[in-house]
């Protein structure tokens, strides 16, 4: 016979938990009952030094939650004796780590372990039953998990939002399940986009904004009363970081679509989100009102896709407006912005792959004045303006002529990619209705059944997808006349200003293809072509015989053609 131990008298846990997951069964196991419950037996148990560890809102199938982990570190420092919980699946719904907290962690810290409604009290032995228990409330989890996933893959394919609104836009108080903006912090997300179409980078825009002391998301939220997850305690209230910055930008939602299936869970033991594959997303376009045009969203995402920029020297001043634009014709890279250091008022541009300057692989440096190029490019689109203002129809049919070809290939592309999408449908739902028949006829058993019918439901869902996605883009290049009018438009607004501004250049040219210089003396030539966006290389139309000379500076005469070689 083991001797009898003796008790020491010290405070006892009364543990409540309640999450989602107990389903049907919420109501009853509702923190204010299980306190009441567990209240009157620990009287009953003669238990009278009682202290509450309370979980509201946490899953079962992990231990990781504050009051269940304030409850060890009470048990730790030696004040917890008894521990008592309404039921086993309280405690948890893991059965491996239920059962190594009852048979090992709780004997070996001399706790006394009590699950009311299960008949578990370590004080008289051990429970041949607790580990089924254990067992069947792991499955209960298993099986409501299964069927909280499969309601949401189904509501996240009709277009319902599956996330909380981001930040800009709120629940509509009539339908819950729609946005609609939030008109102050929506102004913050167009000022975030302006910046950032003028060249400011995310660790700018963040200073920026922190020195005008706007308040960051989270504690937005906080002021207007708004309930969201994450950290709430925040040191600053105004401290922007860079993360939530790009965050901001890279979001389609605030075009006014829908993007559902961006993050997912491994299993339901493991609630950790992790990033999806943007092929697996679903999006549904123009679904609520946009904040940001989709034309400037698209320049924002040119400008982010770029590699990453140098830090500005101080003597190189303010950044310049042609800045990621240029690119080097031979080798691809990008032209950086330098200034003279003998002279200070001349600014260049030359290539950042240049063998001698950067240790690329870039033999030549192709050198070009940042003024020369300001002075081209504005006058090539002097020479655009004057032809539509001139001639509206010829300007039209020049934009028409000049694109058709990169139109038509894209659009063949596309009918290619639909039409296997397209075939692979049909043969999914074939294979399924033979998977079915097969089933039925015993020549599958219902596991196997199960397994191959979800596969080819992903698959269905995702071929869906693309289907979707392909005949959008096929409707945008039928629609050739939006890109055109965004163009038009950009040219207008050009006709009315006196100078360049970099969201007006980032609106008309997709980039600036720049050679290295050829002959020397005044045979010196140096090649420029412009790529436009929507229309891409534009020949404006000017006699042969025609040299266009523009006055640089003082002394110096740019002569150019603008022919096309």
């Amino acid at each position: 016979m083991q001797p009898k131990k003796k008790k020491v008298e010290g405070i006892t846990a009364l543990y409540c938990r309640l999450s989602k997951d107990d389903g049907q069964d919420a109501e009853s196991n509702s923190i204010s009952n299980q306190k009441t419950f567990l209240a009157q037996k620990a009287k009953e148990y003669g238990l009278t030094d009682t202290r509450y560890y309370v979980d509201d809102g946490y899953t079962g199938t992990n231990f990781n939650r504050p009051g269940f982990q304030k409850m060890l570190e009470d048990i730790e420092l030696g004040y917890v004796t008894t521990v008592m919980v309404k039921d086993l699946s309280r405690l948890g719904r893991h059965y491996v780590e239920v059962g190594n907290y009852t048979d090992t962690y709780f004997p070996d810290h001399d706790v006394r372990f009590i699950a009311v409604n299960d008949m578990v009290d370590s004080d008289e032995g051990e429970n041949e039953l607790a580990p089924f228990r254990n067992v069947m409330n792991e499955m209960y989890a298993r099986d409501i998990s299964r069927k909280i996933r499969c309601s949401h893959r189904l509501r996240g394919n009709m277009g319902e939002p599956l996330s909380q609104p981001p930040y800009g836009y709120m629940k509509s108080p009539e339908n819950k399940k729609r946005w609609i903006i939030d008109p102050e912090a929506a102004e913050i997300v167009r000022t975030i986009f302006h910046m950032a179409l003028n060249g400011d980078g995310p660790e700018t825009i963040a200073r920026k904004l922190s020195e005008r002391h706007v308040l960051v998301p989270t504690a937005y939220w906080e002021q207007q009363g708004i309930r969201r997850g994450g950290k709430r305690l925040i040191e600053d209230k105004c401290h922007w970081r860079v993360s939530t910055i790009q965050n901001i930008l890279c979001k389609r939602e605030y075009c006014g679509d829908i993007v559902n299936f961006k993050t997912y869970s491994k299993s339901f033991k493991n609630k950790k989100r992790l990033f999806n594959n943007e092929e697996n997303w679903v999006i549904f376009r123009d679904v609520h009102e946009p904040i940001i045009d989709r034309n400037t969203f698209e320049l924002v995402q040119r400008k982010l896709s770029n590699t990453k920029r140098r830090k500005p020297k101080p003597e190189n001043g303010e950044k310049n407006i042609f800045t990621d634009l240029l690119v080097c014709a031979d080798c691809g890279k990008k032209l950086w912005y330098h200034t003279n250091t003998i002279n200070p008022d001349i600014h260049y541009f030359s290539c950042s792959n240049y063998v001698k300057d950067t240790r690329g692989t870039c033999k030549t440096r192709h050198y070009l004045r940042a003024d020369a190029i300001e002075l081209i490019v504005t006058n090539e689109l002097k020479r655009l303006a004057a032809l539509l203002e001139c001639d509206e129809q010829a300007f039209a049919t020049l934009l028409q002529q000049q694109s058709e070809k990169e139109q038509l290939a894209e659009k063949k592309r596309i009918e290619a990619d639909l039409q296997k999408a397209t075939s692979r449908s049909e043969q999914l739902v074939t294979l399924y209705e033979k998977l079915y028949e097969d089933n039925l006829t015993g020549k599958v058993t219902d596991e196997w059944f199960s397994q191959l019918s979800q596969k080819y439901d992903r698959e269905r869902l995702a071929v869906k997808a693309k289907i979707a996605e392909y005949r959008i883009r096929l409707n945008d290049l039928d629609l050739q006349k939006r890109g055109f009018e965004i163009f038009t438009a950009a040219i207008r607004k050009f006709m009315e200003m006196e100078t360049l501004t970099a969201p007006l250049l980032w609106e008309l040219i997709d980039h600036i293809d720049v050679y290295e210089t050829e002959g020397t003396g005044r045979n010196r030539t140096q090649r420029i072509t412009i790529c436009y966006r929507f229309v891409g290389y534009l020949e404006v139309p000017v006699p042969d015989d025609i040299l266009l000379a523009l006055d640089m500076r003082r002394g110096v005469r740019v002569n150019y053609t603008s022919k096309a070689v």
